[in-house]
């Protein structure tokens, strides 16, 4: 109901609008206490600043194929920035050919994740970033090998260097660590249309998405889904038809994880397909679903799917923008 409409009608009713409207605004900003815009950056460790140059160091690495054993592999061969900064593939592809055991989890917004990987290996992005590089089924290079083929050029000793002043011999393993870590900490995607509405621009999501919204809160999704990044970094077991994944078992042999997986960030969720650890289910509406007899024991009526689908689709913000280095 807009002012010039409201002469129209009586002082009783013009008292009735405001109060409903009153009232379903009370509502919402209750479903809206609940969820966290997301910042523009994640938190810093103390040990490694975001210097522009380390940054632009870091983006260099991330698309450098020649520190993988093949030479044409790099880290967005998985982490695709036209495909949500992941693969779309149900489980990645690496040196050889070879078929990995779990999906590529996006690399958006990863700093905000209070650990890495679906098993949570690594604590932090700086100790996720050389996995993949030694990783057999991966790019399949010993550390010693990359860093030495990073010293046969000469930009990578100038950008080393202007990175990392104060190092004597700045190519080496801890810095191609930091760097790509820095790097990875500019990749995330404020303003998406919750984040907007949150800041209170009510048009920002369709009414749809908003009773999508509310129902993510009252189906209890919101608790093992919330923070600025929509995830709690905790483990939650988590069995898929015909998978033998182990998942957080593996790295503590502790028998409460065995089927744990940590749970996804569901920024952008519709941009990166396909679902859960194995990447065995290529939509949103049956993922929701399957995580909702799981983790809820309920299934929801096609509505409730239709308006969980819609607030997912509210919860992709915008695309970092990045320019493709020209490497040596």
């Amino acid at each position: 109901m807009t002012p010039r409409h409201l002469h129209r009608l009586g002082a009783t009713a013009i008292a009735l609008v405001l109060s409903a409207t009153a009232v379903h605004a009370e509502e919402i900003a209750e479903y809206m206490d609940f969820f966290e815009p997301l910042p523009y950056l994640p938190p810093i460790p103390a040990d490694n600043t975001m210097t522009p140059e380390k940054i632009e160091l870091g983006k260099m690495l991330f698309f450098e194929p020649r520190i993988s054993a093949s030479g044409v592999i790099s880290c967005a061969t998985c982490h695709n920035p036209a495909l949500g900064w992941s693969d779309r593939i149900p489980r990645a592809v690496g040196h050889g050919g070879q078929v990995g055991e779990r999906n590529t989890p996006t690399v958006l917004n990863s700093g905000f994740l209070g650990a890495q990987f679906w098993d949570g290996r690594e604590p932090d992005l700086e100790g996720q970033a050389l996995g993949p590089i030694q990783a057999d089924i991966e790019m399949n290079m010993t550390l010693a090998e990359a860093i030495e083929r990073l010293k046969e050029f000469d930009i990578y000793h100038q950008h080393f260097a202007a990175a990392f002043p104060e190092d004597p011999d700045p190519i080496n393993q801890g810095n191609v660590a930091l760097a790509i870590a820095a790097f990875e900490r500019t990749l995330n995607t404020p303003n998406s249309p919750l984040d907007r509405f949150l800041a209170g621009d009510v048009q920002a999501m369709t009414s749809q998405q908003v009773e999508g919204m509310k129902l993510f809160v009252d189906a209890g999704c919101v608790a093992c889904h919330n923070g600025p990044a929509f995830t709690d970094s905790n483990y939650h077991r988590f069995e898929l038809p015909g998978s033998r994944d182990e998942g957080r078992f593996l790295v503590t042999g502790d028998e409460n994880d065995r089927f744990a997986f940590r749970t996804p960030t569901l920024r952008n969720v519709a941009v990166t397909y396909p679902y859960f650890n194995n990447g065995s289910v290529d939509n949103l509406r049956d993922a929701i679903q399957l995580m909702g007899q799981q983790m809820l024991g309920q299934d929801f009526a096609e509505d409730e799917l239709a308006s969980l689908v819609a607030f997912m689709d509210a919860l992709t913000g915008e695309m970092p923008h990045i320019e493709i280095p020209a490497l040596p």
